[in-house]
């Protein structure tokens, strides 16, 4: 969801320093701590996720996207290790819909694959038929993991994902052109 189908205006390095996260992943540093360290924690990032979700803007071109997919029967999940709330208020904000939600309260997160082998099920969709589009080396490894085929990331930085097993898009127009192209097999 953010960085992918949203811009958000999140300051990760302030987020890390105030919590603390001492190099590990946000979501697995919080998960590890005990009581009552990992509830406070928890708050921290909720009300910095919270304040950033408030500014939050559709990504340029995300719209006429995601109406393609839906025009040609796609069916869309949206895996993200955002919470449910945040996604909830996004969703309506823009006026969105997705097939599939899973959220950082399933106990899934990337970057395990688990969170898009829970999204095929639901969708009843095989691996080689389906693709990620994402923006960030969690969404790679994901994908990877779960044996997605098909990586797409959403970044200008083309340097940052060299070597790895994606195809970069440095706007959502050019994603959709690709994926027109396939559509049309």
């Amino acid at each position: 969801m953010d960085g992918t189908v949203v811009d958000v205006p999140y300051d990760w390095g302030k987020i890390k320093a105030e919590l603390g996260t001492q190099g590990k992943p946000i979501l697995t540093y919080i998960e590890d701590l005990d009581e009552p360290e990992r509830s406070k924690k928890w708050k921290i990032l909720e009300r910095f996720e919270s304040e950033a979700t408030q500014e939050a803007k559709l990504k340029p071109g995300m719209r006429d996207f995601l109406d393609l997919l839906s025009a040609r029967g796609v069916k869309k999940a949206l895996v993200t290790n955002n919470s449910r709330k945040n996604v909830s208020f996004l969703l309506e904000k823009f006026r969105l819909e997705f097939d599939c939600v899973i959220s950082r309260e399933r106990g899934l997160w990337k970057p395990s694959g688990a969170p898009f082998l829970v999204a095929l099920k639901e969708l009843q969709l095989n691996k080689e038929e389906c693709c990620v589009v994402g923006d960030s080396h969690f969404d790679i490894r994901a994908a990877e993991e779960a044996g997605i085929p098909l990586i797409f990331i959403l970044s200008e930085d083309r340097e940052r994902f060299d070597k790895m097993n994606a195809e970069v898009f440095s706007s959502v127009e050019a994603l959709q052109a690709k994926m027109v192209k396939l559509l049309e097999r």
